[in-house]
């Protein structure tokens, strides 16, 4: 995004643009908890087996990573605020496709388009989540992925009651995506501007993440990987091998999103106080011994209690790598949508990934292969020097980036 624009002089608009950026970022996680609540009656609705519910939610990041380079030549084409406002609409309103699907084939199609909508969206909120960091000079964007959080325990929390009262699924859907929209196309009439400068060229359509990318992106990869993991198929995991209630299964949804939502809002503070580095690597710590209670897990409330410990664990990763991307990157978006590209790949892999492996085997070997990538989390969590705010680990080059100014 280019930093040509008139409204980042006035220091009260910043601030504003914050809380509006975070309202957006709390829009989009609640389309993802409302989703994830649903996912058992979707199965059922579509008549599928845990193998091809997975490949079906694989969509879901296919579609993503297809659609997340477009998002910066939307928002040259149109400005940051107009592009977010649209982006917004589509991944709210995509929410009713999946439970109007009847088999596989259109479910697939369905998760295609919610996947394309949500990555063009994040992106474009996650740029702008920067540049807002940028111009305050402090670290936020654990704090805006916590309102995401938060968001995705009120839609989860939502759907959890829906689920529980044997709602259908459609009609919790519509309902939930027309509030959604409202809110999500009010917020966006606050966030910065951002307008290209007459001279510059726009982004290309499709590029290779830069070089800078890639090893933070490994590490939002193993983060990301157990995400999905845990929204997609913990309430699954608890109706199929603890023979849960649809209620029970899908407040494991719940309790697993509200350990990060609190992790994510306390995040920013525990970054400046100990650093990104130790952070991450005191988080896999966490994870790995969540996903090890779920997989000996043999009661309901222990493996909750394992998502509940594995959603505190990974909660500030992605946050530090989209920070350590657009702080030290070479060129800021591209490095944002570079490290996005990689960590919707994980979100393609990972639910085919866990479906072909219950299939084949059982739910607690797949997460036993979560568990096993979450040990990455501490073994790489030194490639993200530099990416909180943190004075102690930020790298010479990163110190010497002086904040956007037209």
């Amino acid at each position: 995004m280019s930093d040509v624009f008139n409204e980042q002089h006035d220091r009260r608009t910043v601030p504003r643009a914050r809380y509006a950026v975070a309202a957006v970022f709390a829009v989009h996680g609640a389309v993802t908890g409302s989703f994830a609540t649903r996912v058992p009656w979707i199965q059922d609705h579509a008549a599928l087996g845990a193998g091809q519910l997975g490949f079906a939610l694989a969509f879901t990041a296919f579609g993503a990573s297809c659609s997340m380079p477009l998002a910066g030549r939307i928002s040259h084409r149109f400005g940051s605020r107009t592009a977010l406002r649209g982006l917004i609409a589509l991944w709210t309103l995509s929410l009713v496709l999946p439970s109007l699907a009847p088999d596989l084939v259109t479910l697939c199609l369905a998760m295609f388009t919610y996947g394309a909508t949500a990555g063009m969206a994040d992106v474009a909120m996650n740029a702008l989540g920067v540049e807002v960091e940028r111009l305050l000079d402090r670290s936020i964007m654990s704090g805006l992925h916590g309102m995401w959080s938060a968001g995705a325990l009120f839609g989860s929390a939502a759907g959890t009651l829906a689920a529980h009262l044997g709602s259908d699924a459609r009609l919790h859907f519509a309902l939930a995506a027309a509030a959604l929209t409202l809110l999500g196309v009010l917020a966006c009439g606050w966030v910065l501007d951002v307008q290209p400068a007459e001279d510059e060229e726009p982004p290309p359509r499709f590029a290779l993440p830069p070089r800078s990318a890639l090893l933070i992106g490994a590490v939002g990869f193993c983060a990301v990987f157990a995400e999905g993991a845990g929204l997609d198929w913990s309430a699954v995991f608890l109706r199929d091998r603890l023979d849960s209630s649809a209620g029970l299964a899908a407040a494991s949804t719940t309790g697993f999103m509200l350990s990060m939502a609190v992790a994510r809002i306390a995040g920013d503070a525990v970054v400046n106080r100990f650093g990104a580095v130790r952070t991450v690597r005191a988080g896999g710590v966490l994870a790995v011994l969540g996903g090890l209670l779920i997989v000996v897990a043999g009661h309901p409330a222990v493996a909750t209690g394992g998502f509940a410990l594995m959603g505190l664990g990974i909660a500030v990763v992605v946050p530090l790598c989209f920070a350590a991307a657009g702080h030290n990157g070479p060129n800021p978006s591209q490095a944002i949508a570079g490290v996005a590209t990689i960590t919707y790949t994980s979100g393609l892999i990972a639910p085919s990934l866990i479906g072909g492996v219950a299939q084949a085997t059982s739910l607690m070997v797949s997460f036993g292969l979560v568990t096993v990538l979450a040990c990455g989390l501490a073994v790489f969590a030194g490639v993200l020097r530099g990416g909180g705010r943190s004075p102690r680990e930020v790298s010479p080059r990163a110190a010497a980036v002086p904040d956007r100014q037209s």
